[in-house]
């Protein structure tokens, strides 16, 4: 992590708020209180900023400044909102393709699949506020600078993304080993919205339950998984392949 992708100390953070700059997360110390930090509290309360009370040793594996007990993760992005980009999709004739992040927190992965999200067409990702990876420096790297050209939604939870979708006309496709669908089986020439969830533990329940389809990618190894990345890319270029293959817009 690179110095300029936080800022510490309460009044530093509270003065980036209004100043506009776009934040990923807040850490604050677990038993740390004040007028201060009511007043920023009550900016984070009003830009619906992620906080977290954390132990004072992981602010310090960060930073040994003087953070007086607060930190604040920068996005890299200017993230989306789901709500307006929805409809805009719609009114420009698109075929909407999206893709939404259940518990993905490792930046390597997500910045692999936002690469293959932007060449494939996928007009935006959508994360968690919580239990998501950062959009910091690292991940837009690891991204090739797909993620300054992919719009990227971070919602307050999956299961609320799901339901707002589906409420949209949205097809939700869920990818899950215990699937009994072949993930070429599935119609992709619909709204869809592909749900890739955490490697260890996979798509929530909630989430799951809200999903219209549960599609599967073949297996015949030893080891009985795919990297996320990777299988989220088999199944994006599915949904590609079956749009080009009817003469759909593609994005």
């Amino acid at each position: 992590m690179e110095a300029n992708d936080y800022i510490f100390g309460i009044r530093a953070v509270i003065e980036a708020i209004e100043a506009g700059k776009e934040i990923d997360k807040i850490f604050i110390k677990k038993d740390l209180n004040g007028e201060l930090l009511s007043e920023l509290m009550g900016l984070v309360k009003a830009h619906s900023i992620p906080v977290q009370r954390v132990p004072v040793e992981r602010i310090n594996r960060i930073t040994r400044k003087n953070h007086q007990g607060v930190l604040a993760m920068l996005s890299a992005v200017t993230y989306h909102r789901l709500d307006y980009l929805v409809p805009q999709l719609y009114e420009e004739g698109v075929l909407p393709f999206m893709v939404l992040l259940d518990g993905i927190t490792d930046v390597r992965n997500f910045g692999a699949i936002a690469r293959t999200c932007e060449c494939a067409g996928v007009d935006a990702i959508v994360i968690p506020e919580r239990g998501s990876v950062s959009v910091g420096g690292d991940a837009v790297k690891t991204s090739a600078g797909a993620l300054l050209h992919l719009p990227v939604c971070r919602e307050h939870n999956i299961t609320g993304a799901i339901r707002f979708l589906k409420d949209n006309g949205y097809m939700i496709v869920a990818a899950s080993e215990k699937a009994d669908i072949n993930y070429t089986q599935a119609d992709y020439t619909v709204p869809v919205a592909i749900v890739m969830g955490a490697e260890d533990v996979g798509i929530s329940p909630e989430a799951l339950r809200l999903c219209d389809t549960f599609v599967s990618i073949p297996q015949f190894g030893k080891i009985g998984s795919l990297n996320v990345s990777v299988a989220a890319g088999v199944i994006m270029y599915e949904v590609v392949r079956q749009r080009l293959n009817s003469n759909m817009e593609v994005i």
